[in-house]
């Protein structure tokens, strides 16, 4: 006998009430094993393989790709137990019976953690019809045995049936096959043990480009002499608008700004400031050789040092308002934010107890986390809880902004880009490399003498790194 359970949803934690189905890993009569990942989903926050409690046969899918569910909506159903006549000899018996039932883990953020087994598929019509037939439960589950049947082996261009997991490995790469609708499984990875590389989507992209360009043109050409239709009143009809749908990490993103605009009182000031010491205190700092060289110091890395020593003598600009309370909560710690585009959309990753870490270490963090942001390998703890933003809008090739503080934080510091300028130095007129800081804050926690107390004291930081150093 073998009885059906309901896998659902899980809750993914940080607060996420949905995901949406990105790409489904096993199909309609695939074996699972317990904890094996069944199903890509994006959140708000990062994208997410969901692994299975379950061991058995997958009887029913909830949900094509791209569907938004709610956590404990259905995801899919397993039937757990061993099939008729799965003691005896036949095509089906060419295994051990491995134990089949739940993993007993809460699955909560990335899942449970252990190693995803082979898929293999066995034919629905040689299942118990128990285990179509049996209710659905999430009682106890049944420790039985479930036997493996042979790999059926198909043609990889038969995209219908899929012998295991496709060996791709980069979120960027399911993601530009998605964008193109590129069929992964139908494609020959020119990587170690077949993995699939950006280089060989690459080419199914110019492949399929050049076919439906060929297409087009057979198309077009009996009816090149053909006028464009025309509206009632003889204007000719305008295309239809795109429509995007605002849903994951662009919709969260688009919720944030939103309620930021609505709930914070915001104003901003700005500054022009002279950053040639600055960049000249990075160059030695990068220069010096020997054991007790570290790594290379970047700017931001330095503007976010300077942003944790401004913020200590600030302190009402590291706080947030609780509106229910009416209360401003001033925060002991600084979590620096700073804001990283990549390919899902504008991220903003968090450096955890910036105020107890100097350059180099803030530094280290920032360059770890962009490489997680550019890889979509962020887990949702490593993209909240900031309580201060740092945003080097300067990369963009552009010299000043109005940020829109990331709520519900306080405030935002923006950095344009550095180059050289006319500036008056030491009474003479001299080129110097400047650059513009703007700050929007919150207006609730502060007046604008503290504002532009703290915007003074990081861009004099700016000008005499000096200044820095007592602090320290």
């Amino acid at each position: 006998m073998a009885k059906v359970l309901e896998f659902k949803l899980p809750d993914l934690g940080e607060g996420l009430t949905e995901a949406e189905i990105v790409r489904w890993l096993v199909e309609v009569g695939d074996v699972v094993a317990i904890d094996q990942p069944v199903v890509e989903v994006e959140t708000a926050k990062a994208m997410v393989e969901v692994p299975c409690p379950y061991g058995g046969v997958v009887t029913a899918r909830f949900g094509e790709e791209g569907t938004e569910l709610p956590v404990g909506a259905p995801l899919l159903t397993v039937a757990v137990g061993a099939p008729e006549g799965s003691s005896g000899s036949g095509e089906d018996s060419g295994s051990d019976p491995e134990p089949s039932g739940g993993s007993g883990n809460v699955l909560v953020g990335y899942g449970t953690g252990a190693p995803a087994a082979r898929r293999r598929r066995i034919r629905p019509d040689r299942l118990d019809r128990s285990v179509t037939e049996a209710p659905v439960s999430a009682a106890p589950v049944v420790k039985a045995p479930v036997l493996e049947a042979p790999v059926v082996k198909v043609p990889v261009a038969d995209a219908s049936v899929s012998e295991g997991p496709v060996p791709v490995v980069s979120p960027l790469v399911r993601r530009l096959a998605r964008q193109h609708d590129i069929d992964l499984r139908r494609l020959a990875g020119s990587g170690p043990d077949g993995l699939i590389l950006r280089a060989d989507v690459d080419r199914a992209i110019r492949t399929a480009e050049e076919t439906a360009t060929a297409t087009a043109r057979v198309a077009e050409a009996p009816v090149q002499s053909q006028a464009p239709a025309a509206a009632p009143n003889g204007v000719s009809a305008a295309p239809a608008a795109e429509r995007i749908p605002l849903r994951g990490v662009r919709g969260a993103v688009a919720d944030k700004l939103s309620r930021s605009r609505t709930e914070i009182p915001d104003a901003t000031c700005w500054v022009d400031a002279d950053a040639t010491e600055l960049m000249a205190v990075r160059a030695a700092m990068n220069a010096a050789t020997g054991p007790s060289a570290g790594p290379k110091v970047s700017v931001l890395a330095l503007l976010a040092r300077i942003c944790t020593a401004a913020l200590a003598r600030f302190p009402e600009l590291n706080s947030t308002v609780d509106t229910e309370a009416r209360e401003i909560v001033r925060l002991p710690g600084v979590h620096l934010g700073f804001a990283a585009q990549t390919e899902r959309g504008l991220v903003v990753p968090v450096v955890r107890d910036a105020h107890t870490r100097n350059a180099e270490s803030i530094g280290a963090e920032i360059a770890r986390l962009t490489e997680l942001a550019r890889t979509g390998k962020l887990s949702p703890a490593q993209l909240t809880g900031g309580t201060f933003t740092l945003n080097n809008y300067g990369v963009f090739g552009v010299d000043g902004s109005t940020p829109i503080i990331n709520h519900p934080e306080a405030a935002m510091l923006g950095v344009g880009r550095i180059m050289p300028k006319p500036w008056v130095h030491q009474g003479e007129l001299a080129v110097r490399q400047v650059v513009q800081l703007s700050l929007t804050f919150d207006h609730r926690v502060c007046d604008g003498g503290t504002a532009g107390g703290f915007l003074r004291y990081v861009a004099d930081c700016v000008e005499q790194p000096a200044v820095l150093l007592r602090t320290l």
